[in-house]
């Protein structure tokens, strides 16, 4: 039994260790700056609950990284009657707004410098599209909505290429009973692949930047992996072919995509047409969320940048 007060007296007492600084340790999260711009997530795709769900789980390991920060969803794809979904168009629109207010208030304050706004001066906003690579024709439409919202706004590139989305993709092949969950323990699986194919959209440039992340992963797997784009119609069977005519026999599809950038069956019909499985898309892995805000961190040049220190896959 214990008193009102405590154990009874000759029990044990455990006290909570005082929490020790050390290497081990992860370091708590820096804020983010006073009056920083907000980060827009550029938002392929047709905008709808899933889409949303899955901006604001990725804003939410952002804001985890960096508490305080303003983190924003603009869908490419919106239009006036998206109700629910705000338009980058919009966002920038509002961002804008903000800016302009706060630079009219930071000049009547400028003759006390410590009240002064340090940020008044710099990017209404800081654009980073929700892209695993370069796509040239989405990337001119975000561009086409920074050049019109009449203010200085950062736009980033893509996420990709980068070791944690091959970490990403080792991952979700993983999941899928396509790949081994881990190099150090030598089981196999099954179904394990010995060739992948990574899907990419977004033209030549994105298969060549899929490429990159590609290498990654096939040093992380020990299999051969080829890029090939899934906007071209022909281009996954083709390199199917091509890893079968090299000794590959149990192929998988890995999607070098979040998700919302594409049709959601179409990497499944590609598989499909290639004969092979597929693995999911990366989704809200968390690596994207920090991807995310390290593109962020990096056009502001502020610092401590957010950990990108992969988990080990399990």
């Amino acid at each position: 039994m214990s008193s009102p007060t405590g154990p009874v007296s000759g029990l044990p007492v455990r006290m909570p260790r005082p929490r020790q600084p050390g290497r081990h340790r992860r370091p708590e999260p820096a804020a983010a700056p006073a009056g920083a711009p907000p980060l827009v997530l550029a938002v392929p795709g047709t905008p709808d609950p899933a889409t949303r769900l899955l901006a604001e789980e990725i804003l939410s390991i952002a804001r985890a990284e960096l508490p305080g920060l303003d983190a924003r969803i603009g869908y490419v794809d919106a239009d006036g009657g998206s109700e629910g979904y705000p338009s980058l168009d919009a966002v920038l629109g509002y961002a804008t707004a903000q800016h302009a207010a706060r630079a009219s208030e930071a000049r009547e304050e400028a003759a006390a410098d410590e009240n002064a706004d340090a940020w008044a001066a710099g990017p209404a906003a800081v654009v980073v599209p929700l892209l695993a690579g370069p796509d040239s024709a989405l990337l001119r439409r975000i561009r086409q909505s920074v050049m019109s919202s009449g203010s200085v706004v950062e736009l980033t590139d893509a996420l990709g290429p980068h070791p944690l989305l091959a970490e990403a993709l080792h991952v979700r092949l993983s999941e899928a009973g396509l790949a081994r969950a881990d190099r150090a323990r030598l089981f196999t699986v099954a179904t394990a692949a010995d060739g992948i194919i990574l899907a990419t959209i977004g033209g030549e440039e994105a298969v060549q930047a899929a490429g990159i992340t590609g290498m990654l992963l096939s040093a992380r797997l020990a299999v051969p992996v080829m890029a090939a784009a899934l906007d071209e119609e022909g281009a996954i069977a083709r390199t199917a072919e091509r890893l079968r005519g090299s000794g590959s026999r149990n192929l998988a599809l890995a999607p070098c995509l979040i998700g919302p950038e594409v049709a959601e069956s179409l990497p499944a019909v590609a598989a499909q047409e290639a004969g092979c499985a597929a693995a999911e898309p990366l989704g809200a892995y968390p690596a994207i969320g920090k991807l995310a805000l390290a593109k962020y961190a990096a056009a502001l040049g502020i610092a401590p940048e957010p950990s990108l220190q992969g988990a080990p896959v399990r």
